[in-house]
Parts: C-alpha cells; sequence; structure tokens
C-alpha cells in the first residue's frame, strides 16, 4: 500500500470526510485532495506528521502500511492479543475485526437489558 492508499483507508475508518481532516491539522482541503488523488503526492515530512497526529497513526504507517512491532504498555491481556493479530494475515485480520464488532454488539445488548 501507498501513502493515498493508507490516509484513504484511515479517513475510512475514522469516518472521516476531508473537510473533517482539513479542520483538525489546519491543511487544505484541497492540498489533502492531492495526496489522495489519482496522481497522488507525498506530502512534506511536516504535513504528514500533522496528519498522522490528528489520525492517531505513525508517519511511518502512512507512507509504508507497517505498524510499530513494539506494544505499548496495555494490560498483559490486550498486549497478547495486539501480539497475536501482528502475526496474522490480513484475511484473518479481517475475521478477528468482524468478531470483535460482534462481541461489541452483543456486550451493548446486554447493557440496554
Amino acid at each position: 500500500m501507498d501513502f493515498r492508499q493508507n490516509l484513504r483507508s484511515e479517513l475510512d475508518y475514522h469516518d472521516l470526510t476531508v473537510k473533517e481532516l482539513s479542520a483538525k491539522t489546519g491543511i487544505a482541503q484541497g492540498t489533502i485532495g492531492c495526496y489522495l488523488g489519482a496522481r497522488a503526492s507525498m506530502p512534506p515530512a511536516d504535513i504528514a506528521v500533522k496528519i498522522a497526529e490528528a489520525l492517531g497513526v505513525s508517519v511511518e504507517y502512512l507512507v509504508t502500511g507497517k505498524y510499530d512491532k513494539s506494544i505499548p504498555s496495555y494490560q498483559p491481556t490486550i498486549r497478547s492479543v495486539i501480539q497475536i493479530i501482528l502475526e496474522l494475515n490480513e484475511k484473518d485480520n479481517e475475521t478477528i475485526l468482524g468478531l470483535a464488532k460482534l462481541l461489541k454488539n452483543q456486550a451493548h445488548q446486554s447493557n440496554l437489558n
């Protein structure tokens, strides 16, 4: 994946529009559009940092599509889950995401009852 694809993926994930990202970063909508267009360009480092910070990801991820393999100091169970997910392929990660969403919905329904 490239910067354009990773940026689009993160916008979709956060359910953000270009306009909203522009407001969060102070970067003109047209400039962000240039990074998403068919002839996508790579932003300068300072712009990439602003975008990454607004999306809660690293610049490395936006550029390469790869996450930092170090695991932050979460609870041991969460660290174990993250480690397992990092070792899976994309298809398996989609399965895990579907399962997590199902569990979240079940928990939400239990809280309503």
